[in-house]
């Protein structure tokens, strides 16, 4: 049996090397993360806060020659691998699902990649971690300081204005976008949402 499962996973490797999209990753991931050990928390294949958004790239689109690479990981947007339910209620993948477990993500599907550990922002995304509410005479029955947050991932873009990771910053509203990385709560922005870098006393 050994030599079967074998002769089975050296086949699929072969499959994913020859399989190329034209102008598409394909990357490889389970739908949905919606367990937390042998808890289910969540049973609805609709609901996009339990989608998977980490697939792990098999294959790079024809004529790629930029730093992603084979078995780099992208973070991708929630309806990449979720299941959806049709007008007669029939559950459908999405237009990214190839088969089995593969994917396919157009550029704009994702927003970061990582290799060798480190998260990377994609194009004009960025990433951002809301902090708690500051110390206020007008009461604020808030968990999170509104519009406001610590750059964690800036891009290219961000780094030549200045703004570094760790930077207190300002963005606009109706920008977050949530993300849970590396089981911390970040929002995505695009560059043009962050509005002011807080100069710390």
């Amino acid at each position: 049996m050994e030599g079967v499962h074998g002769a089975y996973a050296y086949f699929n490797r072969i499959q994913h090397q020859l399989l190329r999209a034209v102008n598409q990753f394909i990357v490889q991931g389970q739908r949905y993360n919606n367990t937390k050990g042998d808890l289910i928390v969540n049973t609805s294949e609709e609901d996009h806060r339990f989608s998977n958004r980490e697939g792990v790239v098999v294959a790079l689109p024809l004529g790629y020659d930029g730093p992603i690479g084979v078995g780099d990981t992208l973070l991708v947007h929630h309806n990449v691998f979720k299941y959806y339910n049709d007008m007669k209620g029939r559950q459908q993948s999405g237009r990214s699902f190839l088969r089995d477990d593969l994917f396919l993500v157009d550029y704009d599907q994702f927003y970061m990649w990582r290799s060798d550990g480190d998260w990377e922002p994609h194009d004009r995304y960025c990433f951002v971690e809301p902090i708690p509410p500051k110390e206020s005479i007008i009461f604020k029955p808030l968990t999170e300081e509104p519009l406001m947050g610590i750059m964690r991932y800036p891009n290219d873009y961000l780094k030549g204005q200045g703004i570094e990771s760790g930077d207190t910053v300002t963005f606009r509203p109706e920008s977050e976008y949530e993300f849970i990385v590396d089981g911390e709560k970040l929002y995505r922005m695009f560059d043009h949402q962050v509005t002011c870098k807080i100069q710390n006393d």
